[in-house]
């Protein structure tokens, strides 16, 4: 029995000592950007967040949902800020099912400011139907489900390329260079000028990759901003208390010494 053990645990660090052999051949150096909610100030821009979310509602809702975002969100302080005109215009593109009515019957209307972002399928099963049986994740925290989650959707977002002579790929999988085992079964998303910007920005791959993110670090930490604030004044506080602790011990230690 014990032999067998032995044998079974020798079986397991071979297997992981492999895969983490495939991994590190896999691994690529993600692609580094300078985001301005990183630094201990970092604050999201509002300009870029309000693209992010035309880049999502364009190109990703037809497929990714947001499930933990409600309308109203678009208005709040520290997100994209859209006024609650523009967000009840956005809102009334979308219908929900509501009801029942006075006559016991369901019925559809238009999305008011306070309902959840509608969801792009009836449910998981009509996703994987209609992507291959791949399951879209949700986007609501993405950002968080990878290590340096902002830089990895960004990287994967720009790393679809031919694949090399010696991997062949299945019909609906496509070849990214960043994207763990390098097969992936969402087609590239993004290309130059596949929108046209409200603001006049230039929707290049790259600046359409950098507003979507930004807006998905958003939906992930909506707070983010208040905490930075919070822990800088938190900060300060102890600073400031500090200063004052270390002057009243050396006061009161200067009244021990001078009567020993």
């Amino acid at each position: 029995m014990k032999k067998i053990l032995k044998l079974l645990f020798v079986l397991v660090l071979l297997i992981n000592f492999n895969n983490q052999k495939v991994m590190a051949k896999n691994s690529q150096e993600l692609l580094k950007v300078n985001w301005s909610f990183k630094s201990f100030f970092g604050k999201f821009d509002r300009s870029s967040l309000q693209r992010g979310y035309q880049v999502y509602n364009e190109v990703c809702a037809s497929c990714h949902s947001a499930k933990y975002l409600s309308y109203r969100n678009l208005t709040e302080k520290g997100g994209p800020e859209f006024s609650e005109a523009e967000a009840k215009a956005i809102a009334s593109n979308f219908e929900v099912m509501d009801g029942p009515d006075s006559n016991g019957e369901m019925f559809t209307r238009p999305a008011r400011l306070s309902d959840k972002f509608v969801m792009p399928y009836a449910n998981e099963e009509a996703a994987k139907s209609a992507n291959g049986g791949a399951y879209p994740p949700d986007m609501s925290v993405l950002v968080k489900a990878r290590k340096d989650g902002a830089n990895y959707i960004y990287s994967l977002l720009l790393g679809y390329e031919d694949p090399p002579a010696d991997i062949k790929l299945d019909d609906g999988v496509y070849y990214n260079k960043y994207m763990y085992g390098n097969k992936i079964k969402m087609s590239a998303p993004l290309s130059d000028n596949l929108i046209e910007y409200s603001d006049g920005t230039e929707a290049t791959t790259e600046q359409m990759s950098k507003d979507v993110v930004n807006f998905l670090m958003w939906a992930a930490e909506p707070h983010l901003e208040q905490r930075h604030k919070f822990g800088f004044r938190v900060i300060l506080y102890l600073l400031i208390l500090s200063v004052l602790v270390y002057f009243s011990m050396k006061k009161i230690w200067s009244r021990i010494e001078s009567k020993v």
